[in-house]
């Protein structure tokens, strides 16, 4: 089995983690930290430093996928419909750089993919019903580099299958809960 790897930054990575942990194809997701080269180099960012939104890094998940059971355009589809992509440094109640929108690819075709994807998006109505009308997507394009400004940095491991560790939570049961719900919903042919 032939896997790939991308670096998604939709917002909280407690949100996207327990989204894409659901679908079919996906082999693992690991929250961390990404940045792009610009910005101070840091090494191993710490969620305090990346939350206080003084670093170059966002949270993100990587995600090891197999294309021959979800193709990337999937993984597009579901990122896009599950968090708002037309607002800089906010996704909800969760302000600041560090929830940027960003797809951080590691081949060629993922970032053409992607560049294709959100020019039709912008095209055409927008993606997500919590969007302004016609707002236009706003969501980085960046290839995933290597550290120590960019590539990706695992996060400290209490923030690891967070959502299934902590369903009663009050932020886990008012944010991640209906974004689980509307993927059982609206993609239910991706599910595992």
């Amino acid at each position: 089995m032939e896997t790939e790897t991308v670096v998604l930054g939709g917002g909280c990575f407690w949100c996207t983690e327990a989204v894409f942990l659901m679908l079919k194809g996906v082999q693992s997701v690991e929250p961390g930290y990404a940045g792009s080269s610009t910005g101070s180099p840091q090494a191993a960012p710490t969620y305090e430093e990346v939350n206080m939104g003084n670093t170059p890094y966002i949270e993100v998940i990587k995600i090891e996928y197999d294309p021959d059971q979800i193709a990337f355009e999937e993984l597009l589809r579901v990122f896009f419909a599950t968090h708002d992509p037309t607002t800089p440094n906010r996704q909800g109640n969760d302000i600041g750089s560090q929830y940027q929108s960003a797809i951080f690819y590691t081949t060629p075709r993922q970032q053409e993919k992607s560049e294709h994807y959100i020019k039709v998006l912008n095209e055409h109505a927008s993606p997500n019903p919590d969007a302004s009308v016609g707002a236009r997507i706003i969501t980085k394009v960046l290839p995933l580099g290597t550290p120590p400004a960019g590539g990706f940095y695992l996060a400290e491991d209490y923030h690891k299958n967070y959502y299934e560790k902590n369903k009663s939570a009050g932020y886990c049961q008012l944010v991640i809960a209906p974004k689980v719900e509307k993927v059982e919903q609206k993609f239910k042919n991706l599910l595992k």
